[in-house]
C-alpha cells in the first residue's frame, strides 16, 4: 500500500486535490492538520519559537508575508472539509484520521480502532463533526458543554 498525508485545512490543499485523492486511492489517505501552536489562539500576532506568526480566521502566515506558516486547523475542522470537499461519507473520513494513520504506522493493534485490547484514545462527535467528549485510556478528559445528558 501507497498511504499518503494531505491537509485538508481549506488552504494547503484545493477541493478539487481532496476529491481526486479520495476517488484514486481512499483507503491509504491519512489526514494530517499541519498545525502549529498557534492553532486555538484566535486572531493576531502569537510568537512561535522565534518566529512572529499572524493568524486571520483559519490562515497563519509568516508576519510581514503571505507565506503560510502551518496550520491552525482542528482534525475535526480538516475531517469535516474532507468530507465535504471530497464526498467521502463520515465514516470515511474518519477512517482517514484514525484507522489509515495506524495502519500506516502499523500500531493498529493499539491505535485507530475501538477494538477489544486497543487503548481506549477515541472522540466522540456529532454529525457535524463538532467534539463533543475526548477520552484517553478510557477516561473522559474533556466534555463539551453541548453533550447534556449523556454522562449523567
Amino acid at each position: 500500500k501507497c498511504y499518503y498525508g494531505i491537509i485538508a485545512d481549506g488552504l494547503h490543499t484545493h477541493p478539487a486535490a481532496l476529491r481526486i485523492a479520495h476517488r484514486t486511492n481512499a483507503p491509504c489517505a491519512v489526514l494530517v492538520t499541519d498545525a502549529m501552536a498557534a492553532m486555538g489562539l484566535g486572531d493576531g500576532s502569537h510568537c512561535i519559537g522565534s518566529q512572529s506568526v499572524t493568524v486571520t480566521g483559519k490562515k497563519a502566515v509568516i508576519s510581514g508575508t503571505e507565506t503560510l506558516a502551518g496550520s491552525v486547523a482542528t482534525m475535526n475542522s480538516c475531517v469535516e472539509n474532507f468530507m465535504r470537499n471530497s464526498g467521502c461519507t463520515l465514516v470515511e473520513a474518519v477512517n482517514c484520521a484514525t484507522k489509515h494513520p495506524a495502519q500506516l504506522l502499523k500500531c493498529v493493534d493499539l491505535y485507530g480502532t475501538l477494538d477489544f485490547g486497543t487503548a481506549a484514545d477515541f472522540v466522540i462527535i456529532d454529525t457535524d463533526v463538532n467534539v463533543l467528549a475526548t477520552f484517553i485510556g478510557g477516561d473522559c478528559v474533556y466534555k463539551s458543554d453541548n453533550i447534556v445528558g449523556f454522562f449523567d
